[in-house]
């Protein structure tokens, strides 16, 4: 069997708290990113980017994750702010994918989203194909218009996804996949 296609079959998310370093040298990553904006982008629009948050980026988008949450729940208790504040800290490097559709003449606004997401799935794929292991997460803070602009987001653009990267401490057992039988139908 192909060596892709045996790795789709057993890949696993692994949750961000159960990642480890090291994780992807910078030239690593910059060939996982290629491979990641490999996707189906009807126009040639490039409906996405990239945000790295690695090293103290970590820390410093996590401080600003706390200090929002904090503004919605002032009552929040110690233990709540520091798991706020590491959203992002136990993976050595996240990727932000920033979905940039909108509205165009002839590019539906919907293909350029699925685009993003077919990016975020590249990267899953991609990073798990290197030996890494990944979790693509949104959390609350991914919808938060203050999170967002603090990250230097335009008003118009949005996160597909944190895909978290990393060494697994442990993969967790899999979980129950759908049936074929119930999820596809034969015209």
């Amino acid at each position: 069997m192909n060596a892709t296609l045996d790795m789709l079959r057993i890949r696993r998310s692994v949750p961000p708290m159960r990642l480890e370093g090291p994780g992807p040298s910078r030239e690593e990553l910059d060939d996982l990113l290629a491979i990641a904006a490999r996707v189906p982008d009807h126009g040639k629009l490039a409906p996405w980017r990239f945000l790295v948050i690695e090293g103290e980026a970590r820390a410093r988008v996590g401080e600003i994750i706390a200090r929002t949450h904090e503004a919605d729940f002032p009552d929040a208790d110690a233990g709540r702010l520091d798991l706020e504040r590491k959203r992002l800290a136990h993976a050595p490097v996240v990727v932000a994918v920033v979905s940039r559709a909108g509205p165009h003449v002839k590019i539906p606004e919907w293909e350029q989203v699925l685009s993003a997401g077919a990016v975020c799935t590249n990267l899953v794929i991609a990073a798990n194909a290197a030996g890494y292991a990944t979790s693509w997460l949104t959390e609350w803070f991914a919808y938060d218009r203050r999170v967002l602009d603090a990250l230097g987001l335009e008003p118009s653009e949005k996160i597909a996804g944190f895909i978290h990267i990393g060494r697994p401490q442990e993969v967790p057992s899999d979980r129950p996949r759908p049936v074929l039988a119930e999820i596809v139908t034969r015209l």
